[in-house]
């Protein structure tokens, strides 16, 4: 099963995967460059606490198929018209959008058209993810769908896909990033 993460120049998709792999490696101070060609991230899902087990208890075994760890690929913004080269075998495809920035949201909103409609990715799933949710002069989610046309958009398309806000510096909505990568 192969992980990508795609999105224009410029939305957080390298600070997502940073603050994903050790949410220590972002804080407000981090600034990074645009990635130019590909990087590997492998992201460790987070222990669960164990339910409340008696001291008595026989614990069993873990299965040896229990997903500790995904790798994602990302792949930079300025490689889109390229992107079609990376679907081959690709289960999930996390796709970053800058909130804080009007003018790339529309953009944005081109580029995943083009890539839901490749034949390539008729059974992938999709995790959009709205970044920069902390930013004052950010997008409201229900304002940077509606500019997306998710609401038509989804009605037209085979794919699932479920859509998080999330920032990179709060963490907020980390949980739901790491629930989607762990289920299959």
């Amino acid at each position: 099963m192969s992980c990508l993460c795609l999105g224009p120049k410029r939305a957080g998709k390298t600070h997502l995967l940073k603050a994903l792999q050790d949410f220590k490696n972002v804080d407000f101070t981090t600034y990074s460059m645009p990635t130019v060609g590909t990087s590997i991230y492998t992201i460790n899902f987070p222990k669960k606490p164990p339910p409340d087990i008696p001291p008595t208890a026989v614990i069993p075994k873990k299965k040896k198929d229990l997903k500790t760890c995904i790798d994602i690929i990302e792949v930079g913004g300025s490689m889109a018209p390229m992107w079609n080269r990376f679907f081959k075998n690709v289960a999930k495809i996390i796709y970053v959008v800058d909130t804080s920035n009007l003018c790339q949201i529309s953009a944005a909103s081109v580029l995943l058209y083009s890539i839901l409609a490749n034949p390539q990715l008729q059974k992938t799933k999709f995790l959009l993810v709205l970044t920069k949710m902390d930013y004052a002069y950010r997008q409201m989610r229900n304002e940077a769908l509606l500019i997306m046309q998710m609401s038509k958009l989804q009605k037209e398309i085979k794919q699932s896909i479920t859509i998080v806000e999330v920032s990179s510096i709060s963490k907020e909505g980390f949980d739901q990033v790491y629930e989607w990568l762990e289920k299959s």
